[in-house]
């Protein structure tokens, strides 16, 4: 097989890294400071100066916040749904002569609708793909981007978690046990 035909170029010329008067991306997998040419996820995304590095840190610190703000929206969904089922239920055994007397028998589990059950997959794959593409960005060793992650993780929580202390420790009001 004759490779002569094949030409010469390396992979880092065809994607913008060859040399000459253009910057190369820096991309590393070791633990970098890298801010100047430095490139995450794609070419398009390559840092040419320090506004660009800021704002680049900036906006991860803020998608991590989001993250954290749709999984808060996701759980406060899946509540509002509950309710509405509880309350369905709850009406229809206040109506039912038959169901005071079934009382012990329990109800059936609540399953969400398809619409339901739809939106709360939205909410999943939204999480879902931010995280994926936080790991991404992660995968580049970047000191300020990972700053940025565990910054914004821990701003995030902070602000959109207070929902969830001792809710698992409320009784309701009809249980009997």
């Amino acid at each position: 097989m004759d490779m002569g035909d094949m030409g010469n170029s390396s992979s880092s010329d065809s994607m913008g890294m060859g040399s000459g008067s253009e910057h190369a991306c820096k991309i590393s997998m070791m633990w970098n400071w890298n801010t100047i040419d430095a490139c995450f996820i794609s070419e398009q995304w390559h840092i040419r100066s320090k506004a660009d590095y800021a704002g680049s840190i900036v906006g991860i610190f803020f998608l991590v916040i989001l993250v954290e703000w749709t999984r808060r929206a996701s759980r406060e969904y899946d509540r509002r749904i509950a309710k509405e089922y509880d309350g369905r239920v709850n009406g229809v055994a206040a109506h039912d002569s038959t169901a005071k007397l079934d009382a012990g028998a329990g109800v059936a589990p609540f399953r969400p609708t398809l619409v339901q059950q739809l939106i709360r997959s939205l909410f999943y794959v939204a999480q879902f793909g931010a995280g994926y593409m936080m790991m991404l960005l992660a995968m580049y060793y970047n000191g300020g981007i990972i700053f940025a992650i565990f910054a914004g993780a821990f701003v995030g929580h902070f602000t959109s978690s207070w929902d969830t202390v001792g809710h698992n420790e409320i009784v309701q009001k009809d249980c009997c046990c």
